[in-house]
């Protein structure tokens, strides 16, 4: 079985992001970029599944510019068999992603794309879920635990409620939550063999997509900074300020 595992290239979630003086976007320059942690989160179970038997090849994918062949190869550093880059300079939104993706599927006939849940830069939540209504593949979301029994995937998925066990029928798509598993650490041999594995580039022209945005940003701004805390002198006075002040009881 061959597995589809997308990757982002994304701000590295210990930098502190900072606002274009103009309001049009997140300053990227000269900052730490990485892979998405729910996309490492989805690498890292797509190979412990390959490692089990259940998948015999993994091709990682990203959609974006020339810098995200290092994210590609972070993946396949972790365990990825190759790599599709499909570079693009414009922004590319999820409804985007995902039909490049429908198109990789037909192209590649995977079995099994799984992904991360969402992205820590824009946080849409949408690719997965698009992408499988768009190749009419059931889907499971907020994976937080999956198996393979009977050529069926078992998803535990988290809900509000707490946790909801769906099974699906083979091919399908899976976003990885945080729960799922902690990957691996990459070791230098692993990144040496990484840079030796196979890496194509496409463009989205190529496979017959239009991934101009449907979506304009109008303005990015920083939250609005917290007011200073204070200190009580004892419940009742906690009270009062809960219920005439902060007004939350």
């Amino acid at each position: 079985m061959k597995a589809l595992v997308p990757v982002k290239r994304v701000v590295d979630y210990n930098v502190k992001v900072r606002v274009k003086s103009d309001g049009s976007g997140v300053d990227i320059a000269n900052v730490k970029m990485s892979m998405n942690p729910f996309d490492e989160i989805a690498v890292e179970e797509a190979v412990r599944l390959k490692e089990k038997g259940v998948i015999t090849e993994i091709v990682a994918v990203s959609v974006g510019p020339v810098a995200c062949q290092e994210t590609l190869r972070t993946a396949m550093a972790i365990g990825a068999d190759r790599a599709l880059l499909v570079e693009t300079s414009d922004e590319v939104q999820p409804l985007g992603v995902a039909k490049v993706l429908q198109a990789l599927i037909a192209r590649e006939q995977p079995r099994l794309v799984i992904l991360g849940k969402q992205a820590i830069d824009d946080d849409s939540n949408q690719t997965g879920q698009m992408l499988a209504a768009l190749a009419g593949w059931p889907q499971g979301t907020f994976a937080s635990k999956l198996e393979v029994t009977d050529a069926r995937l078992q998803v535990t998925r988290e809900v509000d409620g707490g946790l909801e066990t769906v099974s699906l029928a083979l091919p399908a798509v899976v976003t990885a939550d945080l729960r799922l598993n902690q990957p691996r650490y990459v070791t230098l041999p692993s990144i040496m063999k990484a840079k030796k594995k196979p890496l194509e580039t496409l463009t989205p022209a190529a496979l017959g997509v239009d991934v101009t945005p449907r979506l304009k940003t109008l303005k990015v701004a920083e939250p609005p900074a917290r007011s200073a805390g204070i200190r009580v002198a004892d419940v009742a006075t906690l009270v009062s300020q809960l219920r005439n002040n902060a007004r939350v009881i």
